[in-house]
């Protein structure tokens, strides 16, 4: 067998070997891909179920304090924010707009301390339960979407996968859920402790 032909079958060899590897690190790189999209759309419905839950109970509170423009505006241009970036499909733009969200709820529920009446308003009461459930899953959906991605980003990362994922129209993802300062667990409403007297609602 003259030197030629086996330079050729070792270059065939080759070629086979390293499109094997590229079709491997491709399909791979397809499964975590379509994972972190199929964990993200749960993350997805649960804010669009929050985002539904929203204006039912500003209007609720809006009954007994109809004087927080403040914060009522501040819900109202994060949830429109966060719409809008749904909308676009603006992964980041969502997260971030939630996150904004996530503080202006904080302080609508702190204030409601003031408001001692809501805590017998039964409308108020299970949009409050309906939030605080919905406020979990999204923590447990926003985990599973950011292993997902890590799980993704680091296999696209390593060797062999970091020299074919460029070829193969992938790249790395950093658009982590993250929760802001402050709003790492639902906000909670105390409606007065024991010994105290909480403070008096604004005559109706």
């Amino acid at each position: 067998m003259g030197k030629g032909l086996i330079v050729i079958i070792i270059l065939v060899l080759v070629v086979l070997v390293f499109f094997g590897q590229y079709i491997g690190v491709k399909n791979t790189l397809v499964t975590k891909n379509e994972q972190v999209k199929s964990n993200w759309a749960e993350v997805d419905v649960q804010l669009q179920r929050r985002a539904d839950l929203i204006p039912n109970l500003v209007e609720t509170v809006k009954g007994y304090a109809g004087q927080e423009q403040a914060v009522f505006g501040e819900i109202a241009r994060a949830r429109s924010a966060l719409l809008s970036a749904k909308g676009a499909g603006d992964r980041s733009g969502e997260i971030a707009a939630n996150n904004q969200l996530d503080g202006a709820l904080g302080r609508l529920l702190v204030l409601v301390e003031n408001y001692p009446q809501l805590k017998s308003n039964e409308n108020f009461m299970r949009l409050q339960d309906e939030l605080s459930g919905t406020e979990n899953r999204i923590g447990l959906a926003r985990k599973r979407y950011n292993d997902s991605l890590q799980d993704y980003n680091t296999y696209l990362q390593k060797f062999p996968a970091s020299l074919f994922a460029t070829f193969a129209g992938f790249k790395v993802n950093d658009a982590y859920f993250q929760a802001a300062e402050g709003a790492r667990e639902a906000p909670k409403v105390n409606f007065g402790t024991p010994g105290q007297q909480p403070a008096p609602a604004p005559a109706r």
